[in-house]
């Protein structure tokens, strides 16, 4: 750890007239380190400590701890004030040059190959060998270091290095296998201590349990254990003035950025209307753009009377405040009078276009797909058969015994999502409660003699009822796919919707191509027509799809027609938002 203490050499040093900085005598002879040309030793004969040449500061932990920190971002060290960006690329590269393969090895002999750098050789050392009397100090005879059995796969001082943000979103991507020694020692019982101490703050100062789930309280937690024992928590001064004129120009900066890409790529501005529990009906504002989505602002428009002009009017404010040229389009709900309004916006800016919310629509398709009476009686069941179970916490076990652990009820973005997927589990694991529901176990419990357990009993082992589930899923899956695609943020989906809604078309078609399924097609075709072609009548998808290589190439080789649809809406999309003949003669070559 570095001391706080702060100051320059010796009396007799001042005395003689000699620099410490230059003395000779204060560095080693024939260290060629380049941790040497910032620092040297205050106290003759006491080399593990190390003043700092820019800042004056003493380091406890000799050259390695200088450099880390010169270089900064290391939690048990305090970066310089005084170090540039040279200085700090110079020492990282020294300290990577000297790094060494070890492997950590435990009794039962599975290992844990890790490439320590030189940096991370003291942090590593520390750990295994505490000098306080913890769970981890009775552990480290089980712990041992040897050489290497296999190559070297993950850098501790790499890990190091990362910010609180870079950790937290590694540990949240797919396929993420980071291992932390420190994770690794501390036992059960440790991490409950610590577990108990943040639940008695969330129930003492009444925070919502959601708030668990923030993302930024992951980080801030990292960044507390990154800085290590002894962090001071921050005052409510600081909350209140310095932190948050930080945090608010953070904000701005981001905005920045943000509106950077506005200028570069254009943008969406969204909409989303809300009302909360004291009735207030709110409207929040939002931009997408390649850089991400920013939320500009929310309004309260309880006291306005939500009508086409009213709405045109707060658009209009708010494209006004982004830019008319960087405005690509407006995506809101799907309602009337939004829609008028949409129509109003396109007169008042040539260049714009409006687009309802492909995710609502594709939702208000599964509400209307879930109301047909071939899926209201399957539905209905389904329904009953899930709430008896989770109503009763011996069965609900019981059947997470036979589903390895797995919950019937998946909750999806949207209701009607989370319907069709229940229905989905539901038909994944028939046969495990079929099992459940005629196990000698089951049929001697009380419980099991019920009349409402008489009805699920004869609901999941009727054929009529799971075959009404099979139809279910063939016409909600491929539409539910779409949804996905179009509700979340992973990649842009405009390029994809027009191609995702003709694949699902095509499959629902496929899946109900016998003569006696013949009616209940053309009812689903019916509402994703009607829905689609009324709701989502813009070239925008077509244009996005015919610029879309990836998908455009297959639909060149094999539907001309399409081609040429797709085409049309490309040249209507230029015709509106380029207005100069020329530079769309230029595009369109």
């Amino acid at each position: 750890m570095a001391t706080q203490g702060t100051g320059s050499a010796e009396a007799s040093d001042a005395a003689s007239n000699i620099d410490p900085k230059t003395d000779p005598k204060r560095k080693p002879a024939k260290s060629n380190d380049p941790g040497w040309k910032y620092g040297f030793w205050p106290t003759i004969g006491n080399r593990d400590v190390v003043q700092c040449c820019l800042c004056d500061r003493r380091i406890t932990g000799g050259i390695t701890r200088l450099k880390e920190h010169l270089v900064g971002g290391f939690g048990d060290v305090q970066k310089c004030v005084k170090t540039t960006t040279t200085i700090a690329r110079e020492m990282q590269d020294a300290m990577k040059k000297k790094k060494r393969p070890l492997v950590l090895d435990d009794e039962e002999g599975e290992d844990n190959v890790i490439v320590l750098t030189e940096e991370s050789q003291d942090v590593a050392r520390r750990i295994v060998h505490p000098s306080s009397g913890t769970t981890a100090k009775r552990k480290q005879s089980t712990l041992k270091f040897s050489e290497p059995k296999e190559p070297s796969t993950k850098s501790v001082g790499s890990m190091l290095r990362k910010t609180p943000t870079e950790v937290v979103e590694e540990r949240h991507s797919k396929g993420s296998s980071q291992v932390s020694i420190q994770a690794s020692i501390r036992t059960k019982e440790e991490r409950e201590a610590v577990n108990l101490e943040w639940t008695r703050f969330f129930y003492e100062c009444g925070i919502p349990f959601n708030a668990a789930n923030s993302r930024q309280f992951e980080i801030a937690i990292e960044a507390t254990a990154q800085y290590g024992s002894g962090y001071r928590p921050l005052t409510y001064h600081e909350l209140r003035e310095p932190l948050l004129e930080k945090v608010v120009k953070e904000t701005d900066d981001l905005r920045k950025k943000h509106e950077d890409a506005w200028k570069q790529y254009g943008c969406t501005l969204m909409s989303d209307g809300w009302t909360d529990r004291r009735g207030h009906h709110l409207i929040n504002f939002l931009v997408n753009s390649p850089e991400g989505t920013f939320f500009l602002e929310s309004v309260d428009a309880s006291s306005e009377v939500h009508d086409q002009v009213m709405l045109a009017d707060l658009l209009e404010k708010k494209i006004m405040d982004i830019g008319v040229d960087k405005v690509v389009q407006v995506v809101t709900d799907n309602g009337a009078n939004y829609k008028a309004a949409g129509k109003l916006l396109m007169e008042r800016f040539p260049t714009l276009y409006w687009t309802p919310c492909a995710a609502h629509c594709l939702d208000l398709m599964l509400e209307d797909v879930a109301k047909l009476k071939e899926f209201k009686k399957p539905i209905s069941h389904a329904r009953h058969v899930t709430t008896f179970i989770y109503r009763h916490g011996r069965l609900l076990s019981a059947m997470r015994e036979k589903t390895n652990g797995r919950d019937l009820v998946r909750p999806a973005a949207t209701r009607f999502a989370t319907t069709f997927l229940t229905l989905q589990s539901l038909y994944k694991h028939k046969d495990a409660l079929r099992f459940l529901f005629t196990s000698e176990e089951w049929t001697g419990c009380k419980l099991a003699k019920t009349e409402a357990e008489k009805k699920v009993y004869d609901i999941l082992l009727s054929r009529e009822f799971w075959n009404s589930v099979e139809d279910c899923l063939r016409a909600s899956l491929p539409l539910i796919i779409a949804l996905r695609v179009v509700d979340g943020d992973e990649r842009p989906a405009m390029p994809e919707v027009d191609a995702l809604m003709n694949h699902a078309n095509e499959k629902i078609k496929a899946s109900f191509s016998t003569e006696n399924k013949r009616s209940l097609l053309n009812k689903i075709i019916q509402i994703i027509e009607s829905r689609w072609d009324r709701q989502m009548d813009t070239p925008l998808y077509g244009a996005a799809l015919f610029l879309n290589p990836g998908k455009f190439y297959t639909i060149q080789k094999e539907d001309d027609e399409y081609v040429g649809h797709l085409r049309g809406c490309f040249n209507d999309v230029l015709a509106r938002m380029v207005q100069d003949e020329s530079i769309r003669n230029k595009i369109d070559q």
